[in-house]
């Protein structure tokens, strides 16, 4: 899903133009990239938590010539799903899981799930300070 068809879906929604909507949604991104830089975590309760972590320096190996490399330290966002998302990602599965036995082997669309929606997450194409 794209940040398009998220606001399209609003939009459709709350009776709000497309306009409208992606103005509301960018803010809502925005304000979430902010906080994860200025306060390195963010919690959104029954979506879960994105937080900066900090990766060592390390050594590795260029995998065409094998040569060792040195990775300087970065900062990457992690997220863990929260407990309703878990659930509702492990209901998806079992969905899928019981129509393969059903004789359905080539399941390529997931089962639509019986309750609402929980949200949709996009990435955000900034880059976090490194320091």
């Amino acid at each position: 899903m794209t940040k398009k068809e998220i606001v399209r879906t609003i939009s459709e929604e709350i009776g709000l133009t497309q306009l409208q909507t992606k103005e509301i949604v960018q803010k809502t991104f925005d304000a979430i990239v902010e906080a994860l830089v200025e306060e390195r975590r963010i919690e959104l309760r029954n979506f879960g938590v994105f937080e900066v972590k900090r990766r060592a320096p390390r050594k590795a190996r260029n995998p065409r010539t094998g040569d060792k490399v040195f990775v300087p330290e970065k900062y990457v966002v992690t997220f863990k799903p929260g407990k309703e998302m878990e659930q509702r990602v492990k209901e998806l599965e079992r969905q899928v899981a019981a129509a393969k036995a059903r004789g359905n082997a080539a399941v390529e669309e997931p089962p639509e799930l019986e309750s609402e929606p929980l949200g949709t997450a996009t990435s955000y194409g900034g880059n976090l300070p490194q320091g």
